[in-house]
């Protein structure tokens, strides 16, 4: 396939994945979706016309960067930057754990299971005021700290009114970390 054809089609079955997803996490049935495809072909310019501005979904946004990948937590602190305001809403444990991943605590380092379980708690508490979608692009480019909290808050989403996206190159397989065999 062409990679204008390539284009052309993930556009048309890109939308409709989307829209579907969104009206489900509207609907309170979280999910997750992974968007693949060459470098190129129009991953970024689909979601961000799919789901930018959205009615009814607040939109989270972060692109994995490759000279980050070596930094524990820098995607998951870039993406929840617009909500971390909200940190003081989360139990003592959950703050302090998403406090020391994102190095404006001092302690030891940042239990991974804590920072993915708090995560999860903050976009729940996100939600409550409506629907989230976060948007992961680049995501072969994740911290691998970032990527298994995200896997985590994607497995276990189910009952809430929150969505992840990943988009990610292709042939490149998820890393073994992440364990999205459960991801749809």
């Amino acid at each position: 396939m062409s990679s204008t054809a390539a284009s052309r089609y993930l556009r048309r079955s890109g939308h409709e994945m989307l829209d579907r997803l969104a009206d489900g996490i509207r609907l309170e049935q979280g999910a997750a979706l992974v968007v693949c495809g060459e470098a190129g072909i129009g991953k970024t310019a689909l979601l961000r016309q799919a789901l930018d501005g959205a009615p009814g979904l607040r939109t989270l946004w972060v692109n994995g960067v490759e000279f980050e990948m070596e930094f524990a937590f820098a995607a998951l602190d870039q993406l929840s930057r617009p909500v971390q305001n909200r940190l003081d809403q989360l139990s003592a444990g959950h703050r302090d754990a998403l406090e020391t991943a994102f190095g404006r605590r001092e302690g030891r380092e940042a239990d991974r299971f804590a920072v993915a379980s708090a995560f999860l708690g903050l976009l729940s508490n996100v939600a409550c005021d409506g629907p989230v979608v976060c948007v992961v692009d680049d995501a072969q480019w994740l911290d691998r700290a970032s990527a298994q909290a995200l896997a985590f808050a994607a497995r276990r989403i189910e009952s809430e009114p929150v969505g992840v996206v990943f988009a990610m190159r292709k042939p490149r397989p998820f890393p073994r970390s992440w364990d999205c065999r459960n991801l749809s």
